[in-house]
């Protein structure tokens, strides 16, 4: 049996982001505010409130949910329920959020931060990624 190389490749993107979200919630304030969750997010993280790494956590799991699927779509794991919907869902996800700062900017004249731009490509290049890997296995999928 072959593997579905560009869905595994999605799956340790995915992966790698919920293992650096769960670094930021140890990392504390200055590492908030590096990865640009904004100075919101750090001065809660700073005051000991909740909101942040319950935020952050959540994000991980959502994360670490989408590296099982593109796993289970690349045939490494067992089909999950729904595989064939949450795994174009996914792709969805990550290209409608890759595209979201370059419609910031062309659409509504926005300045955009270097989190906007950075964290867009990132999105883009995962969601690609994952749109080349359930290509692949769409007739599988449906």
């Amino acid at each position: 049996m072959s593997y579905n190389i560009p869905l595994i490749v999605g799956a340790a993107s995915s992966a790698i982001a919920a293992l650096l979200h769960i670094c930021i919630i140890f990392g504390g304030p200055a590492w908030y505010r590096f990865f640009g969750a904004g100075e919101r997010m750090a001065a809660g993280a700073v005051a000991g409130h909740l909101y942040p790494p319950i935020v952050t956590a959540g994000i991980a799991c959502v994360l670490g949910v989408w590296a099982a699927y593109a796993l289970s779509g690349a045939g490494v794991l067992q089909p999950l329920p729904l595989l064939g919907f949450v795994l174009p869902a996914i792709t969805a996800v990550y290209l409608v959020r890759g595209l979201v700062a370059p419609a910031m900017f062309v659409f509504a004249r926005r300045r955009l931060t270097a989190f906007w731009v950075w964290s867009s490509m990132i999105c883009l290049g995962f969601g690609i990624v994952h749109l080349v890997g359930v290509v692949r296995v769409w007739e599988r999928l449906s």
